[in-house]
Protein backbone atom coordinates (compact mmCIF):
# COMPACT_ATOMS: atom_id res chain seq x y z
CA UNK A 1 0.00 0.00 0.00
CA UNK A 2 1.41 3.36 -1.01
CA UNK A 3 -0.74 5.62 1.13
CA UNK A 4 -1.58 6.09 4.79
CA UNK A 5 -4.95 4.48 5.64
CA UNK A 6 -5.22 6.48 8.87
CA UNK A 7 -4.92 9.75 6.93
CA UNK A 8 -7.45 8.45 4.38
CA UNK A 9 -9.89 7.77 7.24
CA UNK A 10 -9.33 11.26 8.66
CA UNK A 11 -10.08 12.83 5.26
CA UNK A 12 -13.19 10.67 4.82
CA UNK A 13 -14.46 11.65 8.25
CA UNK A 14 -13.90 15.37 7.70
CA UNK A 15 -15.56 15.32 4.29
CA UNK A 16 -18.56 13.52 5.79
CA UNK A 17 -18.73 16.09 8.62
CA UNK A 18 -18.70 18.85 5.97
CA UNK A 19 -21.57 17.03 4.19
CA UNK A 20 -19.52 16.64 1.02
CA UNK A 21 -20.42 13.92 -1.48
CA UNK A 22 -17.15 12.45 -2.72
CA UNK A 23 -15.69 9.46 -4.53
CA UNK A 24 -12.33 7.79 -4.18
CA UNK A 25 -9.98 6.57 -6.87
CA UNK A 26 -6.82 4.56 -6.32
CA UNK A 27 -4.18 5.83 -8.71
CA UNK A 28 -0.42 6.09 -9.07
CA UNK A 29 0.05 4.13 -5.86
CA UNK A 30 -1.99 6.64 -3.89
CA UNK A 31 -5.57 7.58 -3.20
CA UNK A 32 -7.44 10.45 -4.84
CA UNK A 33 -10.60 12.06 -3.45
CA UNK A 34 -12.93 13.56 -6.04
CA UNK A 35 -15.89 15.93 -5.75
CA UNK A 36 -18.13 16.56 -8.78
CA UNK A 37 -15.80 14.34 -10.87
CA UNK A 38 -12.88 16.70 -10.16
CA UNK A 39 -9.79 15.95 -8.09
CA UNK A 40 -10.11 17.48 -4.64
CA UNK A 41 -7.05 16.09 -2.89
CA UNK A 42 -5.04 12.93 -2.58
CA UNK A 43 -2.52 11.11 -0.45
CA UNK A 44 0.55 9.03 -1.10
CA UNK A 45 3.82 8.10 0.51
CA UNK A 46 6.57 9.98 -1.25
CA UNK A 47 9.79 8.01 -1.74
CA UNK A 48 11.99 11.12 -1.86
CA UNK A 49 10.38 12.68 1.22
CA UNK A 50 9.96 9.35 3.02
CA UNK A 51 6.53 10.04 4.52
CA UNK A 52 2.87 10.61 3.68
CA UNK A 53 2.05 13.74 1.77
CA UNK A 54 -1.31 15.40 1.23
CA UNK A 55 -1.78 16.42 -2.40
CA UNK A 56 -4.00 19.49 -2.35
CA UNK A 57 -5.60 21.08 -5.40
CA UNK A 58 -5.92 24.65 -4.16
CA UNK A 59 -5.74 26.68 -7.38
CA UNK A 60 -3.14 29.19 -8.46
CA UNK A 61 -4.30 32.04 -6.22
CA UNK A 62 -4.12 30.01 -3.00
CA UNK A 63 -0.93 28.32 -4.24
CA UNK A 64 0.88 31.67 -4.30
CA UNK A 65 0.11 32.13 -0.61
CA UNK A 66 0.37 28.54 0.67
CA UNK A 67 3.68 27.65 -0.98
CA UNK A 68 5.39 30.06 1.43
CA UNK A 69 4.56 27.85 4.43
CA UNK A 70 7.41 25.61 5.58
CA UNK A 71 5.21 22.50 5.42
CA UNK A 72 4.16 23.08 1.78
CA UNK A 73 6.08 21.84 -1.25
CA UNK A 74 5.46 22.20 -4.98
CA UNK A 75 3.67 19.14 -6.36
CA UNK A 76 6.11 17.76 -8.88
CA UNK A 77 5.45 14.16 -9.87
CA UNK A 78 7.28 14.64 -13.15
CA UNK A 79 10.04 16.98 -11.96
CA UNK A 80 8.02 19.99 -13.07
CA UNK A 81 5.66 21.61 -10.54
CA UNK A 82 1.95 21.37 -11.34
CA UNK A 83 0.21 24.73 -11.25
CA UNK A 84 -2.36 25.11 -8.47
CA UNK A 85 -1.34 21.95 -6.61
CA UNK A 86 0.76 21.61 -3.46
CA UNK A 87 2.13 18.81 -1.34
CA UNK A 88 1.59 19.29 2.39
CA UNK A 89 3.98 17.50 4.76
CA UNK A 90 2.65 15.77 7.91
CA UNK A 91 3.46 18.79 10.10
CA UNK A 92 0.93 20.75 8.05
CA UNK A 93 -2.00 18.37 8.58
CA UNK A 94 -1.19 16.68 11.89
CA UNK A 95 -3.88 18.60 13.80
CA UNK A 96 -7.50 18.13 12.72
CA UNK A 97 -7.98 21.89 12.43
CA UNK A 98 -5.05 22.09 9.98
CA UNK A 99 -6.31 19.20 7.85
CA UNK A 100 -9.75 20.83 7.83
CA UNK A 101 -8.22 24.11 6.64
CA UNK A 102 -6.54 22.41 3.66
CA UNK A 103 -9.70 20.54 2.79
CA UNK A 104 -11.60 23.84 2.90
CA UNK A 105 -9.07 25.39 0.50
CA UNK A 106 -9.50 22.42 -1.83
CA UNK A 107 -13.29 22.60 -1.62
CA UNK A 108 -13.27 26.35 -2.33
CA UNK A 109 -11.26 25.81 -5.49
CA UNK A 110 -13.19 22.70 -6.55
CA UNK A 111 -16.29 24.74 -7.38
CA UNK A 112 -14.15 26.89 -9.74
CA UNK A 113 -12.17 24.05 -11.32
CA UNK A 114 -13.04 22.38 -14.58
CA UNK A 115 -13.40 18.63 -14.78
CA UNK A 116 -10.93 16.78 -17.00
CA UNK A 117 -12.26 15.72 -20.36
CA UNK A 118 -13.19 12.05 -20.45
CA UNK A 119 -11.11 9.92 -22.78
CA UNK A 120 -13.00 8.06 -25.48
Amino acid sequence: MAYDEFLADRIRQQLKEKHVIFTELKMMGGLCFKVDNKMLCGIHIDKKFGDSLLMARVGEEAYAHEINHTHCLPMDFTGRPMRGYIFVTPEGFDAEVDLSRYLDLCLAFNSLAKASKKKK
